[in-house]
């Protein structure tokens, strides 16, 4: 069940990321003017979108929480970075992102990294 946890944190983080995006992109361009800029941040907030990424977010922390309760730090958090793998891959599904030389590169590093950091 540990691993669950963990898996829920990666999974509750990727779509805090993934709705973000999305709706700061849906937004349009960060406005100028001080006031403007204020409208533009509670227009975002109250979005039913943005609250859902921040809940999201909170599930995350518990769901970590939960697997800190099971789980040495130094074996779960490489695991995290596997959000970085999701994230890459679904923002060039949803948002027509590059995936470039270099960050497949990267992405085979994060890979080796999450394997060699993960083993007992």
């Amino acid at each position: 069940m540990s691993h669950i946890y963990v898996l829920l944190t990666i999974l509750f983080t990727v779509y805090g990321q993934i709705i973000i995006k999305w709706q700061v992109s849906n937004a349009g361009v960060f406005p100028q003017d001080n006031s403007e800029k204020i409208y533009f941040i509670i227009k975002l907030l109250s979005n039913p979108w943005v609250i859902s990424s921040f809940m999201a977010a909170f599930l995350a922390a518990i769901s970590w929480m939960a697997a800190m309760t099971k789980l040495p730090l130094s074996y779960a958090y490489p695991f995290t970075s596997s959000s970085f793998v999701l994230v890459l891959f679904l923002s060039a599904i949803f948002f027509r992102e590059p995936i470039t030389l270099s960050k497949s590169a990267g992405l085979l590093l994060i890979i080796l990294g999450i394997i060699i950091g993960s083993t007992r």
